[in-house]
């Protein structure tokens, strides 16, 4: 009866072709390892913030007078109310964790360069989307660190020429942050850009599976061994039985090999994950913010203003800049370098494995500068502290540019010509 259904819907929608197509046939390199855990762990956490944020917006209400009130109905009054928000506020901070691992495998193993291109360029935009989400996210507490925060954020707009002033105030729906700008960011946190973000990952998902998954060795699927007819040589023919006949040894069916270890990430991820939110949501302090626990307040002001801290790198760039209309600019450069990422990297070798010393070197600097930019960034502004971040900054910029200097002639290892 099953096979009859499923045959039934397969004439009217392709079901078992897609899935075939990109989970049970979808040929994946043998040799993944721990560092390919992040790409499904960060979609886990995507569906748990879709699913929360929903539930949560059905008690949330979006206004100036009532939006602080309302979160605390939820975490007081509404059943399992505060399960519900510790599972989105801390979903947010694991979310950024899991996307900052995701991103940092692909430097290691050059999984943005040719033909992976395009596939970097959407991961890129999903990590921009989900900042704004993020920003956007961060006001609904309506808490006071929540209100100042984005008071220092959308203010920075003003400093670009011309149309500085407009913008700011485009931005705000008001001449201050206001229950318009609640709104609004509310509009564009729940529905607009929860949109955006399902379709760029359709669309990652899509050029990955074109492309084919890079692995440790940076090394491509080989065509099988012997002779394969011109109607089996789809890469979606790497099944099981597939491999059999023609003695491919280079990659496995994504399912049930990769599914099964996944299932084994998620469980280590949710472990870890539900003892943070049990027994320390607020994450010292860093996933939520003592200040946020008092009402927006429009006449006082935070000791201290600091974002969250997924955004402490680019906040340090920013900062440690005296000039506000540059230090924006270098924060928006800071982004960009990493979309521009495959056209630094002239070398042909993927893997760091199979790359020089130097590369390896200037790797290790980038991500050490990364760390100490974050940390800076939530941390009160010092004249150390901006010494400190001036030359981190410049370690993280002299990533590309020496990126792009030693990789055109770098003397490589020799690659395998298998994945083993």
């Amino acid at each position: 009866m099953f096979a009859n259904f499923m045959a039934w819907i397969d004439k009217r929608l392709p079901v078992t072709e897609a899935w075939n197509k990109h989970v049970g046939q979808y040929p994946a390199p043998k040799n993944f390892n721990f560092w390919y855990f992040f790409g499904s762990l960060a979609m886990l956490v995507l569906v748990n913030q879709i699913v929360t944020g929903i539930w949560l917006t059905m008690n949330y209400e979006p206004s100036g007078d009532g939006a602080f009130a309302s979160v605390e109905y939820i975490m007081r009054d509404v059943d399992y109310g505060w399960l519900l928000r510790y599972m989105h506020s801390t979903g947010a901070s694991a979310f950024f964790i899991v996307i900052y691992l995701h991103m940092f495998r692909g430097l290691m193993y050059g999984s943005y360069q040719k033909p992976r291109e395009l596939l970097w360029i959407f991961g890129m935009l999903i990590f921009l989307v989900l900042m704004a989400e993020a920003f956007m996210g961060y006001l609904l507490p309506w808490g006071n660190m929540s209100y100042w925060g984005a008071q220092v954020i959308i203010s920075l707009f003003g400093a670009i020429p011309v149309i500085g002033e407009d913008l700011t105030t485009w931005i705000r729906g008001d001449y201050v942050i206001s229950g318009a700008t609640l709104n609004r960011f509310f509009a564009l946190h729940v529905i607009a850009l929860p949109l955006v973000l399902v379709v760029l990952v359709f669309l990652h998902i899509l050029a990955l599976h074109e492309v084919g998954s890079n692995n440790p060795e940076g090394t491509d699927i080989k065509k099988p061994k012997g002779s394969v007819p011109e109607s089996e040589q789809s890469p979606f023919k790497y099944h099981e039985s597939y491999t059999q006949k023609y003695d491919i040894v280079d990659a496995v069916p994504f399912h049930p090999y990769y599914s099964v270890k996944d299932i084994m990430g998620v469980v280590g991820f949710l472990l870890l994950f539900c003892w943070v939110m049990f027994f320390a949501p607020e994450g010292g302090g860093y996933f939520l913010e003592a200040p946020n626990f008092e009402p927006a307040n429009g006449l006082k002001t935070p000791e201290h203003i600091v974002p969250v801290w997924y955004f402490g790198p680019f906040y340090t760039i920013l900062r440690v800049i005296p000039d506000k209309l540059l230090g924006m600019v270098g924060m928006f450069a800071a982004i960009g370098m990493l979309f521009a990422l495959p056209w630094f990297d002239r070398g042909t070798v993927r893997s760091f494995r199979y790359r020089s010393k130097w590369h390896l070197l200037n790797l290790i600097q980038f991500s050490v500068c990364f760390v100490i930019l974050g940390v800076l960034g939530t941390m009160p502004a010092s004249d150390l502290a901006n010494l400190v971040g001036r030359i981190a900054s410049l370690g993280y910029f002299g990533f590309f540019i020496a990126l792009w200097f030693y990789s055109k002639g770098e003397d490589t290892k020799p690659v395998p010509e298998r994945i083993s």
